[in-house]
Protein backbone atom coordinates (compact mmCIF):
# COMPACT_ATOMS: atom_id res chain seq x y z
CA UNK A 1 0.00 0.00 0.00
CA UNK A 2 2.86 2.32 0.55
CA UNK A 3 4.70 2.25 -2.46
CA UNK A 4 1.34 3.02 -4.43
CA UNK A 5 0.01 5.96 -2.25
CA UNK A 6 1.50 9.13 -3.36
CA UNK A 7 3.38 11.65 -0.22
CA UNK A 8 2.34 12.93 2.16
CA UNK A 9 -0.13 10.06 2.89
CA UNK A 10 2.36 7.15 2.54
CA UNK A 11 4.14 8.36 5.27
CA UNK A 12 0.77 9.11 7.52
CA UNK A 13 -0.34 5.25 7.05
CA UNK A 14 3.71 4.24 7.53
CA UNK A 15 3.12 6.04 11.02
CA UNK A 16 -0.10 5.18 11.70
CA UNK A 17 0.68 1.72 11.45
CA UNK A 18 4.46 2.05 13.48
CA UNK A 19 2.93 3.88 16.47
CA UNK A 20 -0.69 2.97 16.69
CA UNK A 21 -1.56 6.58 16.85
CA UNK A 22 -5.39 7.44 16.29
CA UNK A 23 -5.66 9.18 13.33
CA UNK A 24 -6.86 12.60 15.46
CA UNK A 25 -3.76 12.19 17.15
CA UNK A 26 -1.64 11.80 13.76
CA UNK A 27 -3.50 14.80 12.06
CA UNK A 28 -2.76 17.44 15.00
CA UNK A 29 1.00 16.48 14.88
CA UNK A 30 3.71 19.29 15.05
CA UNK A 31 6.99 19.39 14.64
CA UNK A 32 7.58 20.35 18.40
CA UNK A 33 5.96 16.62 19.02
CA UNK A 34 8.65 14.73 17.29
CA UNK A 35 11.88 13.72 19.68
CA UNK A 36 14.89 11.40 18.76
CA UNK A 37 13.15 8.37 19.51
CA UNK A 38 9.58 9.32 20.24
CA UNK A 39 6.82 11.36 19.91
CA UNK A 40 4.70 13.38 22.09
CA UNK A 41 0.79 13.29 22.13
CA UNK A 42 -1.20 16.03 23.58
CA UNK A 43 -3.74 17.23 20.48
CA UNK A 44 -6.34 15.59 18.15
CA UNK A 45 -7.79 17.11 15.32
CA UNK A 46 -10.75 16.19 13.75
CA UNK A 47 -12.80 18.27 10.51
CA UNK A 48 -12.48 21.85 12.03
CA UNK A 49 -12.19 20.37 15.55
CA UNK A 50 -8.91 20.48 18.33
CA UNK A 51 -9.55 18.59 21.98
CA UNK A 52 -7.41 17.29 23.80
CA UNK A 53 -6.64 13.39 24.08
CA UNK A 54 -9.40 11.00 24.45
CA UNK A 55 -8.64 9.95 27.69
CA UNK A 56 -6.05 10.97 30.54
CA UNK A 57 -3.62 8.28 29.36
CA UNK A 58 -3.71 9.17 25.80
CA UNK A 59 -1.84 12.37 26.34
CA UNK A 60 1.61 10.72 26.07
CA UNK A 61 5.02 10.48 25.08
CA UNK A 62 5.45 7.00 23.00
CA UNK A 63 8.58 5.13 22.22
CA UNK A 64 9.03 5.36 18.54
CA UNK A 65 11.48 3.21 16.11
CA UNK A 66 14.17 5.54 14.55
CA UNK A 67 13.34 4.49 10.80
CA UNK A 68 10.05 6.11 11.68
CA UNK A 69 11.43 9.26 13.04
CA UNK A 70 13.42 9.15 10.03
CA UNK A 71 11.29 8.95 7.28
CA UNK A 72 8.98 11.84 9.18
CA UNK A 73 11.72 13.95 9.04
CA UNK A 74 12.15 13.20 5.29
CA UNK A 75 9.04 14.79 4.27
CA UNK A 76 10.86 18.43 4.58
CA UNK A 77 12.66 17.74 1.67
CA UNK A 78 10.01 16.54 -0.76
CA UNK A 79 7.87 18.04 -3.37
CA UNK A 80 5.03 17.01 -5.02
CA UNK A 81 3.14 17.28 -8.47
CA UNK A 82 -0.40 18.35 -8.55
CA UNK A 83 -1.98 18.84 -11.58
CA UNK A 84 -4.59 21.35 -12.29
CA UNK A 85 -5.94 21.55 -15.41
CA UNK A 86 -3.70 21.28 -18.14
CA UNK A 87 -0.51 22.58 -15.27
CA UNK A 88 1.45 21.10 -12.86
CA UNK A 89 1.91 22.75 -9.61
CA UNK A 90 4.83 22.00 -7.53
CA UNK A 91 4.35 22.12 -3.89
CA UNK A 92 6.68 21.36 -1.03
CA UNK A 93 5.00 18.60 1.43
CA UNK A 94 6.27 20.75 4.39
CA UNK A 95 5.67 24.55 3.62
CA UNK A 96 7.33 25.11 7.24
CA UNK A 97 9.29 22.84 10.22
CA UNK A 98 8.70 25.40 13.14
CA UNK A 99 7.85 23.97 16.08
CA UNK A 100 4.49 24.82 16.23
CA UNK A 101 3.78 23.63 12.40
CA UNK A 102 1.81 20.84 12.00
CA UNK A 103 3.55 17.57 10.59
CA UNK A 104 0.97 16.62 8.04
CA UNK A 105 -0.34 19.46 6.26
CA UNK A 106 -2.15 19.78 3.43
CA UNK A 107 -0.48 19.86 0.28
CA UNK A 108 -1.77 22.91 -1.12
CA UNK A 109 -1.77 25.31 1.57
CA UNK A 110 -0.52 24.19 4.78
CA UNK A 111 -3.32 23.33 6.74
CA UNK A 112 -4.87 20.81 8.30
CA UNK A 113 -6.07 17.03 6.76
CA UNK A 114 -9.56 15.86 6.75
CA UNK A 115 -9.34 12.09 7.49
CA UNK A 116 -12.57 11.36 5.47
CA UNK A 117 -10.64 12.81 2.14
CA UNK A 118 -7.33 10.60 2.89
CA UNK A 119 -8.85 7.15 3.62
CA UNK A 120 -11.20 7.82 0.46
CA UNK A 121 -9.19 8.91 -2.23
CA UNK A 122 -5.88 7.37 -1.25
CA UNK A 123 -5.89 4.36 1.59
CA UNK A 124 -9.17 2.82 0.41
CA UNK A 125 -8.02 2.79 -3.44
CA UNK A 126 -4.70 1.29 -2.66
CA UNK A 127 -6.36 -1.32 -0.16
CA UNK A 128 -8.55 -2.24 -3.20
CA UNK A 129 -5.73 -2.83 -5.51
CA UNK A 130 -4.63 -5.48 -3.22
CA UNK A 131 -7.71 -6.56 -3.01
CA UNK A 132 -7.88 -6.24 0.75
CA UNK A 133 -11.70 -5.13 2.52
CA UNK A 134 -12.30 -3.36 5.54
CA UNK A 135 -9.31 -1.06 5.55
CA UNK A 136 -9.77 2.02 7.37
CA UNK A 137 -7.85 4.29 10.05
CA UNK A 138 -9.31 1.98 13.05
CA UNK A 139 -7.70 -1.31 11.41
CA UNK A 140 -4.08 0.38 11.19
CA UNK A 141 -4.25 1.01 14.91
CA UNK A 142 -5.56 -2.63 15.84
CA UNK A 143 -3.01 -4.00 13.62
CA UNK A 144 -0.16 -2.36 15.22
CA UNK A 145 -1.17 -3.92 18.70
CA UNK A 146 -1.68 -7.32 17.26
CA UNK A 147 1.59 -7.28 15.53
CA UNK A 148 2.93 -6.29 19.00
CA UNK A 149 1.48 -8.76 20.80
CA UNK A 150 2.52 -11.56 18.07
CA UNK A 151 5.82 -10.34 18.17
CA UNK A 152 5.91 -11.31 21.90
CA UNK A 153 6.18 -8.07 23.03
CA UNK A 154 4.25 -7.71 27.09
CA UNK A 155 0.78 -7.22 27.31
CA UNK A 156 1.37 -4.50 29.70
CA UNK A 157 4.29 -2.55 27.66
CA UNK A 158 1.34 -2.78 24.60
CA UNK A 159 -1.10 -0.86 26.80
CA UNK A 160 1.39 1.27 27.33
CA UNK A 161 2.07 2.41 24.06
CA UNK A 162 -1.40 2.22 22.66
CA UNK A 163 -1.78 4.32 25.79
CA UNK A 164 -4.76 2.54 26.94
CA UNK A 165 -6.16 2.95 30.54
CA UNK A 166 -7.06 -0.29 30.72
CA UNK A 167 -5.16 -3.88 29.94
CA UNK A 168 -8.30 -5.36 29.37
CA UNK A 169 -8.99 -2.41 26.27
CA UNK A 170 -5.51 -3.94 24.83
CA UNK A 171 -5.90 -7.93 24.96
CA UNK A 172 -9.66 -8.02 24.22
CA UNK A 173 -10.12 -5.32 21.68
CA UNK A 174 -7.03 -4.28 19.92
CA UNK A 175 -4.89 -7.52 20.21
CA UNK A 176 -6.88 -9.51 18.04
CA UNK A 177 -5.22 -12.35 17.14
CA UNK A 178 -5.43 -16.22 16.69
CA UNK A 179 -3.26 -17.90 19.47
CA UNK A 180 -1.00 -20.52 17.33
CA UNK A 181 -2.38 -23.38 19.94
CA UNK A 182 -5.44 -22.85 17.97
CA UNK A 183 -3.65 -22.12 14.62
CA UNK A 184 -1.75 -25.82 14.88
CA UNK A 185 -4.98 -27.54 16.12
CA UNK A 186 -6.86 -25.84 12.98
CA UNK A 187 -3.88 -27.30 10.58
CA UNK A 188 -3.39 -30.83 12.58
CA UNK A 189 -7.62 -31.21 11.18
CA UNK A 190 -6.97 -30.26 7.77
CA UNK A 191 -4.20 -32.47 7.67
CA UNK A 192 -6.42 -35.61 9.64
CA UNK A 193 -8.92 -35.14 6.79
CA UNK A 194 -6.71 -34.61 3.90
CA UNK A 195 -5.51 -38.89 4.85
CA UNK A 196 -8.94 -39.43 5.68
CA UNK A 197 -9.93 -38.69 2.00
CA UNK A 198 -6.86 -40.43 0.61
CA UNK A 199 -7.97 -43.87 2.71
CA UNK A 200 -11.55 -43.39 2.47
CA UNK A 201 -11.44 -46.03 -0.98
CA UNK A 202 -10.45 -48.55 1.33
CA UNK A 203 -11.44 -48.23 4.55
CA UNK A 204 -15.02 -46.85 6.64
CA UNK A 205 -14.29 -42.89 7.22
CA UNK A 206 -15.34 -42.54 10.99
CA UNK A 207 -17.44 -40.06 12.10
CA UNK A 208 -18.24 -38.87 15.87
CA UNK A 209 -21.95 -38.15 16.56
CA UNK A 210 -22.84 -36.74 19.92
Amino acid sequence: MLELMPEPYSTMLYVAVWTGLRVSELLALKWRNIHRDSLTVERRYCRGDWSTPKTKSSGATISVDNAVIARIHHLKTLTVNVKAGFATRHYKVVKSAEPEDLVFQSVKDGRPMNDGNILRRFIKPAAQKLKLENVNWRCLRTSCATWMVQAGADPKSVQGQMRHSRISTTMDIYAQFVPEGQRRAVEQMNEYAKRSILEAGTKPVTVSVQ
